[in-house]
C-alpha cells in the first residue's frame, strides 16, 4: 500500500505551556482518582464515604480529561474542557459544602482551597490562550 499523495498529515503543533499545564492536569487529575479509592494523599485524608469516593473520581477525572482535550489544539475540545474543570471547582465545593469532604483540619482547609483555586487558574489559562486552539 502507497501514501496516498494527495492527503498529508500535518502535524500538530503544540506550545509547550500548553503542553505543561495539559500534564498537569492529567497527573492531577490522575492523583485525584487515586486519592478517591485510597482516601489519603500526602497526610490528606479524605472521606470513607461511598458517594465521597463515587463524586471525587468524576471530579478526578473531568481533571484528567480536560488535559487530554487541551492536547488535542481543538477549539472546540478546549471549550469542553473549560465547561469539565467548572465541574470540577463545582464539585469540590459541593463535596465540602456537604461535608463529604472534611475540612476540619487546617491541612485538609488548605488543601481544598489551595486545589480548587489551582483548577481555577488552569481555566483561566485555557480560557486566555483559547486563540492558540485550532
Amino acid at each position: 500500500m502507497t501514501a496516498d499523495p494527495y492527503h498529508h498529515t500535518v502535524p500538530v503543533r503544540r506550545p509547550w505551556d500548553l503542553v505543561v499545564i495539559a500534564g498537569f492536569a492529567i497527573l492531577a487529575g490522575l492523583a485525584e482518582v487515586v486519592t478517591a479509592f485510597s482516601h489519603t494523599f500526602f497526610g490528606i485524608t479524605t472521606s470513607t464515604v461511598a458517594l465521597f469516593t463515587v463524586a471525587a473520581t468524576g471530579i478526578g477525572l473531568s481533571y484528567l480529561a480536560s488535559g487530554v482535550l487541551m492536547l488535542t489544539m481543538k477549539k472546540w475540545a478546549a471549550t469542553v474542557a473549560l465547561v469539565l474543570l467548572s465541574i470540577d471547582v463545582a464539585g469540590r465545593i459541593l463535596l465540602a459544602v456537604t461535608g463529604l469532604y472534611p475540612t476540619d483540619t487546617a491541612k485538609n482547609t488548605f488543601s481544598f482551597i489551595g486545589g480548587t483555586v489551582i483548577v481555577v487558574l488552569v481555566a483561566c489559562y485555557v480560557a486566555w490562550k483559547r486563540k492558540s486552539f485550532r
